[in-house]
């Protein structure tokens, strides 16, 4: 297991003291509210107390005036609209949206998600041209279309309006493709206060605008149940409107009345929504939604959310388990390939960036692959699957890596690529990967040091042990909703006895109990550390613990639960 650095905050006591007494939080809450930007008595609050008019007026955004009163006229007149949505959770979270707010509204719609394997992702002229010979005369995207510039082209010369609803980076050079409308808080000359938007958050903000000019905005809240799992599952960043839109929609769950969604939160172990996270979203919802995508069509999300059928609404839900277990059974083995070609191929003659390429492996699911990878070795990892001599890659990257930056610069090697700065997708012919591999590594050497490639545990404050109690755990609570952006607070402790011999747990977990001086002891769990550990601490030794902190509920008990981030003996 490679060393870690431990990057302990500095700390304001006395401004954290001070805004303490102000919000009546702890000073430990009050030194985290400071270190996440919100240091002014109105911006804390606002943080620890999302509410609906925190969200932005949806007029804000570059190109939403056209949109809306585009849809609107289709409305009128009785004009049918294609909602043409990624594959991914949040393109399909995105389409569900957008169908049941047109449809609300009156609007004749159809849907289109392409197939991963047999389209691939964004907006493809085919497509277009099917819409087209329908009687379709507008097509609103989700979560793609941003660089579909020569579909749109067509679709221009041909009479098909295309509202485009996108958060991707646009082409540095083309600037934004020509459709009747964008709206895309990333495209030049947009002033929206919030650029992290999810896809299905663009989406979102269109219903807002549409509904507000049908006199209906009080129903505005109830979509953001669904905008909330797009939103974590995307992992986009949960601060500013992010952080509003997950924490209401979160709050909302238990009041969910979409059979589709009821259903999935059943299969999903997370029962009728009460005292649901962030993490049930992202680690339970997200993953089966996903599945579908990843491993046949995505259409299935969508008929689930829309189906007014408890049966079928049942049994669209178990389809998504189905197609999870398929998917993780599959993940696991190219995970354990792209290792072992990791190891013994050519990749691992470059030390910045791994590239690592197979035959026929499971397009679905190399983007989990890679982001396991980069995880465990900390290092841009690209992981490629050949077909007849044409490679289908996913990419993803460390924190200090801007992955977009990087393929940009190769980027006369791909056939297309495109993404965010930590995640991206590419294709490229077999024989262009090696020198992909060379540029790609060059331009990370260039822009990386030696201690951006260490693993680090950034810590945001030490304890004693005798502070670790219920109250603290209730009040960084309020901290929540946490995911990018908003990480659940790491904790330092020193000099923690091993109080009885660890518990392995699975093969995989361990389960420690250990106390400070006055010998209350602490549960802890350190989750899937056995591969990489070479020794589990003896009873009576002394350990420093990097932790966050969490409640477990168990047959009605509710118990403090230490969980490890890092372990020095």
């Amino acid at each position: 297991m490679t060393a870690k650095r431990w990057i302990l905050r500095e700390q304001d006591s006395q401004r954290a003291a001070s805004l303490a007494r102000v919000l009546g939080v702890s000073p430990v809450v009050a030194s985290l509210l400071i270190a996440r930007g919100y240091a002014e008595e109105v911006s804390a609050r606002g943080f620890l107390q999302p509410s609906y008019d925190q969200l932005h007026d949806p007029y804000l955004m570059l190109g939403m005036r056209a949109a809306v009163e585009r849809v609107l006229r289709a409305i009128d007149q009785g004009e049918p609209i294609l909602v043409y949505g990624d594959y991914d959770v949040d393109g399909t979270t995105g389409t569900a949206v957008l169908l049941r707010g047109l449809g609300m509204l009156g609007a004749r719609t159809g849907f289109h998600v392409p197939h991963r394997f047999t389209e691939g992702y964004g907006i493809q002229q085919p497509a277009l041209e099917r819409a087209a010979a329908e009687g379709y005369k507008l097509v609103v995207s989700v979560d793609c279309g941003i660089r579909a510039h020569d579909p749109l082209y067509w679709a221009r010369d041909n009479g098909l309006d295309v509202v485009i609803t996108d958060h991707h980076l646009p082409d540095e050079g083309e600037g934004v493709p020509p459709a009747f409308a964008v709206l895309n808080a990333n495209q030049l000359g947009c002033n929206y206060p919030d650029k992290n938007l999810a896809g299905v958050g663009v989406a979102f903000k269109l219903i807002h605008a549409l509904f507000r000019e049908r006199g209906r905005e009080a129903q505005v809240s109830s979509f953001l149940k669904i905008v909330a799992i797009g939103t974590v599952a995307d992992v986009a960043r949960l601060v500013g409107e992010n952080r509003t839109i997950v924490a209401l929609g979160l709050k909302d769950l238990v009041n969910a009345r979409n059979r589709g969604l009821r259903a999935l939160m059943e299969v999903s172990g997370c029962g009728d929504g009460r005292g649901m996270r962030a993490y049930d979203l992202g680690f339970r919802i997200g993953p089966r939604i996903n599945a579908a995508g990843r491993m046949d069509a995505a259409r299935a999300v969508v008929e689930l959310f829309a189906t007014k059928d408890p049966v079928e609404a049942r049994q669209l839900a178990e389809h998504l388990e189905r197609r999870n277990q398929e998917r993780k059974q599959v993940q696991a083995e190219i995970v354990a390939r792209a290792t072992s070609e990791l190891e013994s191929g050519s990749s691992a003659e470059y030390s910045h960036v791994a590239v690592i390429a197979g035959e026929d492996w499971h397009r679905g699911v190399i983007g989990i692959a890679a982001s396991k990878i980069a995880e465990k070795i900390h290092r841009p990892c690209v992981v490629i699957s050949l077909e007849d001599g044409i490679g289908h890659g996913s990419a993803r990257s460390i924190e200090a890596y801007h992955l977009l930056d990087g393929l940009t610069e190769c980027a006369d090697l791909f056939v297309k690529f495109g993404g965010h700065s930590h995640a991206a997708g590419i294709t490229i012919r077999a024989e262009q990967i090696p020198e992909l591999r060379r540029r790609l590594n060059v331009h990370a050497a260039a822009h990386l040091t030696e201690d951006d490639l260490q693993p680090r545990v950034n810590v945001d404050a030490e304890l004693a042990p005798e502070s670790i109690n219920f109250e603290l755990a209730r009040q960084l609570s309020a901290l929540e909703p946490f995911g990018a952006g908003n990480p659940r607070p790491v904790f330092l402790t020193r000099n923690l006895r091993v109080m009885s011999e660890p518990m392995v747990m699975k093969d995989q977990h361990l389960k420690l109990r250990l106390a400070g001086p006055a010998g209350r002891p602490l549960e802890t769990v350190w989750w899937h550390c056995m591969q990489g550990l070479e020794k589990t601490p003896a009873v009576n030794s002394s350990v420093d613990l990097a932790y966050t902190i969490e409640t477990n509920e168990w047959n009605n008990e509710v118990r403090l639960q230490l969980c490890v981030e890092d372990l020095r003996f």
